[in-house]
């Protein structure tokens, strides 16, 4: 009786478990975010963006010594953080407040940086003017007034809003589309300030110092 040869089945190769992407930042937190941006300012000295909205383009020059109001922005820029975000509140003949969003795409973008708090910067002399961007308190209770470092508002009021010296960080200012905060701002909202139809940030790009808004 022939002997005949026995065939082994193949192992199952094991499956090999995807590598996550290393972070090109840390994830934010209370704890590093001041030592992190005080570097990242350092290494990333613009100070100009534009503002892409449904109604046209917003341009902004930030001041330069408020270095970390201003890195914390550049800084959600470049990471393409406000791409998709809202004018999420429109308070008339007052501001207009953006970087929120009811999209949760949105808040898995902010999981993904950080949670973290910015603190005041008020002490420099910048006035609540038309147009200045400054950025509103956390919506957690807290007795130093630290900011929510993913959204911002711009003053539209031609009287400038300066019962807000003091309390909250100018930071910065429209250098050109004022009359686009002007078409925002006149939109209509429900009763928690939130537009009826949704004013969207397409992009926000950051201008390089060679350029010119």
């Amino acid at each position: 009786m022939a002997k005949t040869d026995t065939i082994s089945a193949p192992k199952a190769k094991k499956k090999e478990t995807p590598k996550k992407p290393e972070r090109e930042f840390p994830k934010l937190n209370s704890k590093n975010a001041m030592d992190f941006f005080l570097e990242y300012e350092k290494t990333n000295k613009e100070n100009k963006v534009r503002i892409t909205t449904d109604f046209g383009d917003i341009d902004i020059e930030f001041y330069e010594i408020t270095k970390f109001h201003r890195a914390n922005f550049i800084f959600l820029a470049k990471q393409g953080y406000f791409d998709g975000t809202q004018f999420h509140r429109v308070v008339k003949n007052f501001i207009i407040q953006g970087g929120s969003t009811d999209d949760p795409k949105i808040g898995k973008r902010r999981r993904h940086i950080g949670k973290y708090l910015l603190p005041p910067d008020t002490k420099r002399g910048f006035r609540h003017h038309r147009g200045v961007i400054s950025v509103p308190s956390s919506e957690i209770e807290n007795a130093y007034k630290l900011a929510s470092p993913y959204e911002f508002f711009i003053v539209q009021n031609p009287n400038g809003a300066y019962h807000l010296d003091g309390q909250y960080t100018a930071f910065g200012k429209v250098t050109k589309g004022m009359d686009v905060v002007d078409k925002i701002n006149s939109v209509k909202t429900d009763n928690s300030e939130w537009p009826l139809k949704n004013v969207y940030i397409r992009k926000v790009v950051v201008i390089n110092q060679s350029e010119s808004l």
